[in-house]
Formats: structure tokens, C-alpha cells, sequence
């Protein structure tokens, strides 16, 4: 009401949305060492429960510089306490940040366009795991560090010259990082939804 002191104003409420946004910015302080899991786990709950997003800012406060992201950042992909997937026909810019907590994070690329001649995807895992499924013909460079997980390449075959590099620059805490051809049934996938969309009117395409 007019005369009010500016304590005495109702704070505002947080919404679904701003309740995600904050445990996308912790677990992503999670990934990269800010926060160690204890710490996410706790300020996750809060999160959670919170009612005004005064509440979410202070769970945030020590994280809001060191989160802010530059207007040219990196596409990310964040999977916490469950499983997120990008796949299908789709354009992979050339970097891309894949993240998890306590989840399972997939990137499959056999069927999407790379953007550029080297495409960077930094994998980060804490108690979880992400998968990169890759074309064939491209070159893999997976490097990185591991504690207490794993980070690997099941890509075998020799890279055709001149092919698109996919860089993976892996951290895993209690976590895997895998690079693997597709399979056979993802690639006949592909092929199929490739086939149907030819058929189909323009209109009734996917």
C-alpha cells in the first residue's frame, strides 16, 4: 500500500520456470567444480521449495559472474536425475556443452549437419554419464580428465581424409564419458525417417 517501506513489500514469486533455471545453473557449477555434489544436492532442495526468487538469488549469489554466459555460448544439452537426448535431423554448432548429474546425457550426430570443420563438445558428468554417438568417416579427439570414472572412444575405424573433427574434451567425477559409432539400428533410423520425409507432402513432414 502507498507509505509502505520497501521491506514491507510483498516479495515476488518464483515460478516453475525460475525454479529450473536455478538448478540448470547449479548443476552446471556442479559440472565444471564450482559446487561439489553435497553442496548441489542441498542448495538443489532449496531450490525446489522455494517460494519468492529472493530465495532462489541467494542459493545463486556466489554463482551469478561465473555463470553468466557470454552472447556467443556454447549450445548445452543438461540432464539432472534423469535422461536428456538430442537426435534426429538438426544443426550442431561448432561448440556445444553436454551435462549431468545424477543422469544420462546422449548426443547423436549420425544423422544431424556439423557447422564447421571442427565441432568442440565439452562432456561434463558427475555421478552420471554422457554418450556421443558420431558419423561415420569423422575423426574423434577425446581428451580430458577423470576422477574416480571414465572417459573413451569406441570409434575404430581410420577417419576419411580431410573429414570433420569432433573434439570431446571430457571431466567425469564418479562418471563415464563414451564416444561410439552409431548402431545399425540407429542408422537405418535415419534412413527411414529420411525415405518417409520424401514421400510425405511438404505439410505433413516432421
Amino acid at each position: 500500500m502507498p507509505g509502505d517501506a520497501p521491506d514491507a513489500l510483498p516479495q515476488i514469486r518464483a515460478s516453475d520456470q525460475d525454479r529450473d533455471d536455478a538448478l540448470q545453473q547449479l548443476a552446471a557449477a556442479a559440472g565444471d567444480g564450482r559446487l561439489t555434489l553435497e553442496e548441489y544436492s542441498s542448495r538443489a532442495d532449496v531450490a525446489l521449495a522455494a517460494g519468492t526468487r529472493n530465495e532462489l538469488d541467494r542459493v545463486l549469489a556466489d554463482l551469478q559472474t561465473a555463470a553468466a554466459l557470454p552472447a556467443d555460448a556454447p549450445e548445452v544439452l543438461t540432464a539432472i536425475l534423469g535422461n536428456q537426448t538430442r537426435k534426429g535431423r538438426w544443426r550442431v554448432p561448432a561448440r556445444m556443452v553436454a551435462r549431468s548429474v545424477l543422469g544420462d546425457c546422449h548426443l547423436e550426430l549420425q544423422d544431424a549437419v556439423l557447422s564447421s570443420p571442427v565441432t568442440t563438445i565439452e562432456a561434463r558428468t558427475t555421478l552420471g554419464s554422457v554418450t556421443i554417438f558420431v558419423p561415420e568417416g569423422v575423426e574423434v579427439r577425446l581428451s580430458g580428465s577423470v576422477i574416480l570414472g571414465s572417459h573413451s572412444s569406441e570409434v575404430g575405424s581410420d577417419p576419411l581424409p580431410g573429414a570433420p573433427v569432433i573434439e570431446v574434451q571430457a571431466r567425469a567425477v564418479l562418471g563415464s564419458v563414451t564416444v561410439k559409432r552409431a548402431t545399425l539400428t540407429q542408422r537405418i533410423r535415419g534412413t527411414l525417417g529420411d525415405a518417409v520425409d520424401r514421400w510425405l507432402p511438404s505439410g505433413e513432414r516432421r
